[in-house]
C-alpha cells in the first residue's frame, strides 16, 4: 500500500468531516434579481439594467440545550451590474433619473419618483445583521434588524425584493425603507423581541440605543401585534424615533386568501414620522408636521405557476411644506401610485416577471413617472 498517498487522504477526510460538522448549522442564502427597465419621467427617459437588493448572507444556530439556541444572521447587498471601482455615489444630475438605494419616491431627492436601488458604482453594504437567543420564550436579537413595522408590510407585498416592490413606489411609506436609528425600516443599534405563536397570535417590539452625540440620547422604539391563521393575516404596528414633537406613526393591515384569490390592504397614520421620512428630515432634531397618511389596497390571483397582482396606493399632502427648491420627488401635495405585475414561476426558486408602475404627484413642477419592467429572480 502506498502510505505516502494514503496518509494525506486520511488527514483530508478527517478535516473535511470536522469542517462539515462545524458548519452543519450554518446556511448560505441570498437572491439575485435582475431586470430591464424603461423609466419615463422628469423630462428625460432612460433604459437600464437594475439589480434590486441582490444579496448573499449566512445564518445559523447552535443548540445550547434545554430548548435554548444561539442564533445569528449576516446579510450583505451588492450590485451585479457595476464594478466596485471606488466609493459609490447616489448624487443626481438635473433632469436625470437618479439611482440611489434610499432616494426617489419615498425620501427626498428631487430627480426621480421611483427608487431604482442601484448606485453609480457597485459596493457591498450590510443588511440585517444580528446575534440572539431563541427558545420557548420566543427570540431576542441584537444588532441591525428590520423593525416590526417593516416586517409586517413586507408580508403584504407579492413582489417584495423586486424593482416594483410597493415600498419603492410610495404604495407603502418610506418607513419600510432605509437604515438608521431614527425610525427607518432597518434599525441600527437595536434590540428586537418576537414572541412564540399563541394559536396564530404574536407580538414583537424593538428598542434602539443611539449615541448621545447623535440625537441627545433619544431612543426610538416600536412594536406590533399580528394574527395569522388559515387564510387570515391581520396586524397593528407603532413606531417612533422619540425625537419630540411629531415623531410617530401607526399602521393597520390585513390580508385574506381564499383558494386562488388574495386581497390585502394597509392604512398608515402619520404622526410626523412619515412626513419626516418623505421630506428628508428624519435625521434632524425635533419633528414638526404630520398628516401624510398612506393607504393602499391590492389583490393577487394565482393559476398554476402564474400570478397576477395589482396594487393601488395614495399618500396625503404634507402639512408642513418646504420651499419649492427643497421639495421631495413626490412633492408636498397628494400623490397616487399603482402597479400591475405578472409573475411566472419557472421553479420553486426561480421566477420571471413583467410589470408596469406609475407614480403621479398632484403638484406643479413635480412630474409623473412611469416604469416598464421585465425581470428574473433566483433565490438560493
Amino acid at each position: 500500500m502506498n502510505t505516502r498517498k494514503l496518509l494525506p487522504a486520511m488527514i483530508g477526510a478527517i478535516l473535511a468531516g470536522g469542517m462539515a460538522s462545524a458548519q452543519a448549522d450554518v446556511q448560505v442564502f441570498g437572491h439575485l434579481d435582475e431586470s430591464v427597465n424603461r423609466i419615463d419621467g422628469h423630462s428625460r427617459s432612460d433604459t437600464r439594467l437594475i439589480c434590486t437588493t441582490c444579496s448573499i448572507g449566512f445564518k445559523g444556530s447552535e443548540d445550547l440545550g434545554n430548548g435554548l439556541k444561539a442564533i445569528f444572521k449576516l446579510d450583505y447587498q451588492f450590485d451585479i451590474n457595476n464594478r466596485n471601482t471606488g466609493k459609490a455615489s447616489a448624487k443626481s444630475k438635473k433632469g436625470k433619473i437618479v439611482t440611489g438605494t434610499s432616494a426617489g419616491a419615498v425620501t427626498g431627492t428631487t430627480s426621480a419618483a421611483i427608487v431604482t436601488n442601484v448606485k453609480d458604482t457597485s459596493s457591498i453594504t450590510d443588511r440585517d445583521q444580528w446575534l440572539g437567543l431563541a427558545g420557548n420564550f420566543g427570540q431576542v436579537r441584537v444588532g441591525t434588524i428590520s423593525t416590526v413595522y417593516k416586517s409586517h408590510g413586507a408580508m403584504l407585498d407579492p413582489v417584495y425584493h423586486t424593482l416594483v416592490q410597493q415600498r419603492d413606489l410610495g404604495i407603502q411609506s418610506g418607513l419600510h425603507t432605509g437604515a438608521g436609528d431614527n425610525g427607518q425600516g432597518r434599525a441600527t443599534n437595536t434590540l428586537r423581541y418576537d414572541s412564540p405563536s399563541w394559536n396564530g397570535l404574536k407580538v414583537g417590539g424593538t428598542y434602539t440605543l443611539t449615541p448621545d452625540t447623535d440625537n441627545k440620547g433619544d431612543n426610538g422604539y416600536g412594536g406590533g401585534i399580528s394574527y395569522q391563521n388559515g387564510g387570515i393575516l391581520a396586524f397593528a404596528d407603532y413606531v417612533t424615533n422619540d425625537r419630540g414633537g411629531d415623531d410617530e406613526a401607526w399602521k393597520l393591515g390585513a390580508k385574506y386568501t381564499l383558494n386562488n384569490f388574495s386581497v390585502f390592504g394597509q392604512y398608515e397614520i402619520d404622526g410626523g414620522l412619515i412626513t419626516a421620512r418623505r421630506a428628508g428630515t428624519i435625521t434632524g432634531g425635533k419633528q414638526n408636521g404630520d398628516g401624510a397618511d398612506v393607504w393602499m389596497v391590492g389583490g393577487v390571483y394565482t393559476m398554476g405557476n402564474n400570478m397576477l397582482t395589482a396594487s393601488y396606493g395614495q399618500g396625503s399632502a404634507l402639512k408642513k411644506r418646504k420651499a419649492a427648491s427643497a421639495q421631495p420627488a413626490l412633492g408636498s401635495d397628494d400623490y397616487i401610485a399603482w402597479e400591475v405585475v405578472g409573475v411566472h414561476n419557472l421553479s420553486k426558486r426561480t421566477l420571471a416577471y413583467a410589470g408596469y408602475a406609475s407614480v403621479n404627484p398632484d403638484q406643479n413642477g413635480v412630474h409623473n413617472t412611469q416604469q416598464y419592467t421585465m425581470g428574473m429572480k433566483h433565490k438560493f
